[in-house]
């Protein structure tokens, strides 16, 4: 029930058929007995600037969520930034302090690293291959940096994105090694496919399987499949896995957080979701 006291999420993006957000929070929203609306706003990128700023002048406004194609062009537009923003050079919510500035963070790799941790893997200390550095994989790669690795390898065939971000985590953590330019797997505890590799039938792998240590974790970004080619090969050498849809259920706790909700459960989010289409790549 819509009243005068529902709060409004405005989830902003364009084209806005393939957001998935609406049909996981409003769901968990009624469940939970949360008075608020997860609300999809279609908003192509010549009219963003202006939208976003006149979205927060509503009194009912608790927060947006911002996919594409504006999550790099918000980071320019906002009063303040996390870490993991400046790192990833993202940002997927924004909320307005009580003074008026607006606020944003990351979550898409908070939803991964969030999700390997509750399976029982710290990443503290540990090193990392992420192959692939999009949108996606600058987003782990930043929430991993947070968490405490000790090494990063970063490896994409677009070399000019590689390099920048292993330059924006250089400079925000430079405690963290970093190196670029290859995807071999071997001597690394965790490694993240965040490439589209696995999306079509036939897909190669985004690394040499037999190169994978059985004490690797290996985690997945796409989600077209429970279990990926790419995860099916992992788990044949013995590694345990994160499938892709896990990053996605897992962030959702890490946004009611920040915007001042209590926290719940992927597993609970996953029994409440209404989902209507098959996923197959984040928000």
């Amino acid at each position: 029930m819509i009243n005068g006291h529902t709060d409004i999420i405005a989830h902003i993006g364009y084209p806005t058929h393939s957001f998935k957000s609406p049909m996981i929070y409003n769901p968990y929203f009624e469940q939970a007995g949360i008075n608020a609306v997860v609300v999809p706003m279609g908003c192509k990128s010549e009219n963003y600037p202006a939208f976003l700023k006149s979205v927060f002048t509503l009194e009912n406004i608790r927060g947006a969520l911002i996919t594409m194609p504006h999550k790099v062009s918000t980071v320019g537009l906002l009063d303040e930034v996390t870490d993991t923003v400046r790192v990833a050079g993202a940002c997927n919510a924004v909320k307005r302090l009580p003074d008026g500035r607006l606020v944003g963070d990351m979550f898409d790799g908070a939803g991964f690293v969030r999700g390997v941790q509750r399976k029982g893997f710290d990443v503290a200390a540990k090193r990392v291959l992420v192959v692939g550095t999009g949108g996606v994989g600058c987003a782990i790669a930043a929430s991993l940096a947070g968490a405490g690795v000790a090494a990063i390898s970063l490896f994409d065939v677009n070399g000019a994105s590689c390099n920048a971000l292993a330059q924006r985590l250089k400079h925000t953590y430079p405690q963290i090694e970093v190196r670029t330019g290859a995807n071999d797997p071997a001597d690394h505890d965790l490694v993240v496919n965040a490439t589209p590799l696995g999306m079509n039938e036939g897909d190669p792998l985004p690394v040499d399987v037999s190169r994978l240590s059985p004490n690797t974790f290996v985690g997945e970004v796409v989600m077209r499949a429970e279990t990926t080619a790419f995860l099916a090969a992992a788990q044949a050498r013995g590694c345990r896995t994160q499938v892709g849809t896990d990053m996605l259920y897992e962030q959702i706790p890490a946004y009611l957080e920040f915007f001042g909700w209590p926290t719940t459960t992927a597993e609970v989010l996953r029994r409440v979701a209404r989902m209507e289409e098959s996923l197959q790549t984040p928000d």
